[in-house]
């Protein structure tokens, strides 16, 4: 098409030169010529090629009654030609710069995603090598190899930690869940990553809007009246911004995924692959794959915020009529995108906050109490899902006002607890939560064989592991928890914990729990989160209180499975009906025991008070 403009352009011009005095009416001439296909004119200038032109400018005006109607079909086809040489200029311009955008976007990647990989390459590479060097180095005792070995840990630590605030996303994310495995991890780790619970990168505010018109159709302002481009919060896969719908006014919490999440998860999670291929390699006594496993396995549904909103209805729909006991408060869903949530709006301080909450007249002890209650209802009721991130970022304590808490013969707590971020919950399979339950009984009456026979059902602990793993998932030394696990830790309790760390614990143990099924991991970090909850509170209760309401929802576990195998017979069998009365016994046992307790405590804190 260029190539027919040019050359036509090239013809008028050679024209208008051999006749310039004429130019305007050969100019039209030719014109005419060239659109009727006509044969090129002679330029001899002969009386017979003057006559052939003539002959031909009279029959092609003979087409018409007019010869005007000719004329204006030629100016139309003329106008058109002229648009059609535009459009195609101006696309193969707008292509060419398309194609340019589309190898700057590329490049661009190329050099992003270079980055990310340098940054994982040799961080891991210098801390392989830091190890290889500590480990296989002799010191004069084994108090310098610990110190040795604790050094090393710091500054692998820090050099990890550089690289996952770096490339940001589920590197965030696994830096959080590395630093709940306080049971599993050394300290040096697990402390270091804990700025990650609340310091994530933030996406700007263009990219936020760029994201929303993309997937909603449509901008901001259509649906909101106000937004504000600060966002509230911001966590490894998204951040929440604070508006107003515009069709009903109401302030509401918008929760946007971080929009370049999509583009490098992919290459992030083979990344992260072959970190972990390569430790199960060259340090086999520290077996990580469970995690990279893990994140593979949760990490597509947490970004799928529909899934979100859905956990986050049953979650709300299940408790609605427990908050006599709970106290909970999940934010009413709006509606939701894949990568857009929208929810009510409730703000509230974290649990940690203890100026706040003694500022407020909140007891702490009532807020462990309910938190206790939340995680055990999840854990040990069938069908209800577990929230496997309740860290102290994901929860909010709301005080609530005197027309809150309803009408004065019924009045409730004073406060609220907000849980946020539903996006990880798990199915607990019945068996599991009943075995789950028989261990915790175990473990509280002090019966070792329970223990082991347990153990083994639930997680798959042979009799020479139960020892071990007794102590990981109570926190406490396998012999002062065997004695009393409802007592505080003591000096020497801690001493001993921190000997065994020094003998060699640490390796053992995560070679323990890389054999153990996901959902039992799982349930040991939402243990170990909970318990560093009650821990921040700092209660008056101690962990008699916490432990004793576990022991209840554990004998309901089993005071319910008993009774399903019961029913099973016929109703007038004697043995039904003594095997009913017998598990109501021990369930009413506990209970009171419960009950007991409870009035101790608040007896004890009426006069600490």
């Amino acid at each position: 098409m260029f190539r027919s403009l040019f050359c036509t352009s090239g013809k008028v011009r050679l024209l208008c030169g051999l006749y310039p005095e004429t130019q305007p009416f050969r100019l039209k001439q030719y014109r005419l010529r060239r659109r009727l296909h006509l044969p090129s004119r002679d330029h001899t200038g002969t009386r017979q090629s003057k006559l052939q032109w003539r002959k031909t400018i009279e029959e092609a005006s003979s087409h018409s009654k007019s010869g005007k109607r000719v004329k204006e079909r030629l100016v139309l086809r003329s106008a058109a030609g002229k648009a059609v040489a535009a459009l195609s200029l101006a696309g193969a311009t707008s292509a060419g710069s398309y194609f340019y955008s589309e190898m700057e976007d590329m490049f661009n990647h190329a050099v992003i995603v270079s980055e990310r990989s340098t940054r994982i390459a040799v961080a891991a590479a210098k801390c392989f090598d830091d190890y290889r060097i500590v480990l296989g180095k002799k010191f004069d005792s084994e108090e310098e190899r610990q110190t040795a070995l604790s050094e090393c840990h710091k500054r692998c630590a820090d050099r990890t930690y550089a690289v996952l605030e770096a490339n940001a996303g589920i590197y965030i994310k696994m830096g959080q869940h590395l630093s709940a495995l306080t049971y599993l991890l050394p300290p040096e780790w697990t402390t270091t990553f804990i700025p990650l619970q609340d310091q994530c990168p933030i996406s700007s505010i263009e990219s936020v809007r760029e994201l929303f018109l993309k997937d909603m159709g449509v901008e901001l302002e259509e649906i909101f009246s106000e937004f504000d481009p600060v966002p509230l919060g911001t966590a490894s896969l998204a951040q929440v911004h604070k508006a107003r719908l515009r069709e009903t006014g109401e302030e509401v919490a918008v929760k946007i995924q971080h929009p370049s999440l999509a583009e490098y998860i992919p290459l992030d999670l083979k990344l992260t692959n072959l970190v972990f291929t390569a430790i199960d390699r060259f340090f086999p006594e520290y077996p990580m794959m469970w995690l990279y496993q893990e994140l593979n396995s949760s990490i597509f549904v947490e970004l799928d915020f529909t899934k979100e909103a859905q956990y986050a209805m049953e979650t709300e729909a299940y408790f609605r009529d427990k908050k006599s006991r709970t106290a909970l408060r999940i934010p009413t869903v709006k509606w939701a995108e894949p990568r857009i949530l929208v929810m009510e709006y409730l703000t509230g301080a974290r649990p940690y906050d203890i100026e706040f909450l003694d500022a407020h007249n909140i007891s702490r002890n009532e807020v462990s109490i309910c938190l206790s209650h939340i995680f055990n209802t999840m854990i040990f009721t069938p069908g209800v899902r577990v929230h496997c991130d309740p860290h102290a970022g994901n929860i909010a304590i709301r005080p609530l006002s005197p027309s809150e808490r309803g009408p004065w013969y019924n009045r409730g707590h004073n406060f609220e607890i907000i849980l946020y971020d539903h996006g990880l919950y798990r199915d607990v399979p019945l068996d599991l939560r009943r075995s789950y339950s028989k261990f915790w009984l175990s473990v509280i009456d002090s019966d070792e064989a329970g223990m082991r026979k347990y153990a083994k059902e639930f997680a798959g602990i042979s009799d020479d592991q139960v020892t071990l793993f007794a102590s990981a998932i109570t926190g406490r030394d396998f012999h002062a928890a065997k004695n009393s696990i409802m007592t505080r830790r003591s000096n020497d309790e801690l001493k001993k914990i921190s000997e065994a760390v020094q003998r060699g614990l640490m390796p053992r143990l995560i070679q323990l729990l890389s054999g153990v099924p996901p959902i039992v991991l799982l349930i040991l970090k939402t243990n170990d989160l909970t318990r560093a909850l009650d821990e921040c509170l700092e209660t008056t209760l101690g962990p008699e209180r916490t432990f004793l309401i576990m022991a209840n929802y554990c004998a309901r576990t089993v005071y319910e499975e008993e009774r399903e195998i019961l029913r099973q017979k016929s109703i007038f069998n004697p043995n039904r009906i003594i095997g009913e009365l017998e598990a109501f016994w021990k369930y009413f046992r506990r209970q009171s025991k419960v009950k007991v307790i409870d009035i101790a405590l608040w007896f004890a804190g009426t006069i600490h008070r």
